[in-house]
């Protein structure tokens, strides 16, 4: 049996098959990427915009899907010139032109998923669609962008990071005024329970945002980040409205139960393959989550009490350089361990501890 890859062909005319369904491959004029043919399945036919990366992400991942009624961009990759070029070649190639565009639909927030949203809309007027909760963020909504820092400020000292926390928080803050072109111009459309031929499943954990949009008809289910076959999708630690702290990675869990839960044939990934078993997936990430927690478990054990100790005895070189993905990581698994009563804390000096129950 051969699985549906994407980006991954090398000579014009190559094919790629899955369950009876074939594709072609076919050279594209931009580094890194591949034409492949439309895939067609149940009443959709999609046209996948893949730019391959050298790096843990593999390729960055659109979809043009067409119903017979709409033609939706599913996410809008990142803001390059080679994924714009990539995007207007797809669609020529295919006997499209931008103007045939109805929508665009956002599984998301993070910028590389929205970075040609507003090339797009400069150029033609569209409806943009994603989760209300994503609105003030695609916005860069001033209030809620000081919320979020303020959020971290606390988080950062209450979990320990001292200097490290303190560098990251001027970092946010400077992003604030460097990114702030990077707002979406457009009217963004809060998603409803059905658009077009999808239906929209909440399945935030990755982010508080994120949807998937879940064919019936054809067993597909293009679900952004929530689910890479390549790598875990990182359950990154935000606040609510409100500036309260999300259990992101108990939400992350949840999402993961629901979409196992999915008769799927295809599952559409913001990043790498396209996934066709996504139940054993699935299990494997909920797996590595008890693995990891396990882990942590023992470094508390062994006398690590704040997040950010732990943090730096598990990662090591890579909590310097990945910092804010690291206490996300490490703050994810601290609640799931203290959601199944592995571990009690305690607030000593402003700082929390962990301390194992055994």
């Amino acid at each position: 049996m051969c699985n549906i890859t994407v980006g991954v062909a090398k000579s014009k005319g190559s094919k790629v098959c899955h369950r009876g369904l074939y594709v072609v491959a076919f050279l594209c004029p931009v580094k890194g990427c591949d034409f492949m043919e439309p895939i067609k399945v149940g009443n959709l036919t999609i046209y996948p915009i893949i730019l391959d990366v050298n790096h843990k992400l593999k390729s960055f991942n659109s979809y043009l899907v067409e119903d017979g009624h709409t033609l939706s961009l599913i996410d809008a990759g990142i803001n390059k010139d080679d994924y714009w070029n990539l995007f207007t070649n797809t669609l020529h190639t295919f006997g499209f032109n931008i103007r045939d565009l109805s929508d665009i639909l956002l599984t998301h927030h993070h910028f590389d998923h929205i970075g040609l949203v507003n090339r797009i809309t400069d150029e033609v007027s569209i409806p943009v669609y994603a989760h209300e909760k994503a609105i003030p963020r695609l916005k860069r909504d001033p209030e809620f962008m000081q919320l979020r820092i303020d959020f971290y400020k606390i988080l950062y000292e209450e979990m320990g990071c001292g200097e490290t926390g303190k560098k990251q928080i001027d970092y946010l803050q400077n992003a604030i005024i460097k990114h702030k072109h990077t707002a979406i111009k457009a009217e963004i459309t809060p998603l409803d329970r059905q658009i077009n031929c999808f239906q929209v499943i909440e399945v935030p954990g990755h982010s508080p945002d994120q949807v998937a949009f879940y064919n019936e008809e054809a067993k597909v289910w293009f679900g952004g980040d929530v689910l890479i076959d390549h790598i875990s999708s990182n359950a990154l630690i935000e606040p609510d409205e409100r500036g309260e702290r999300i259990l992101s990675l108990i939400q992350q869990i949840s999402s993961l139960n629901k979409c196992s839960e999915f008769p799927l044939d295809y599952v559409f990934s913001g990043h790498g393959a396209v996934i066709d078993n996504h139940k054993r997936l699935i299990n494997t990430r909920l797996n590595n989550v008890e693995i990891k927690a396990t882990r942590l478990l023992t470094l508390i054990k062994n006398g690590a009490s704040t997040a950010n100790d732990i943090a730096q005895q598990y990662y090591q070189k890579i909590y310097e350089t990945q910092f804010p993905l690291v206490m996300s990581e490490i703050i994810g698994h601290l609640d799931f361990l203290e959601v199944n009563r592995k571990v009690r804390t305690e607030k000593v000096n402003g700082v929390w501890r962990y301390y194992s129950y055994e």
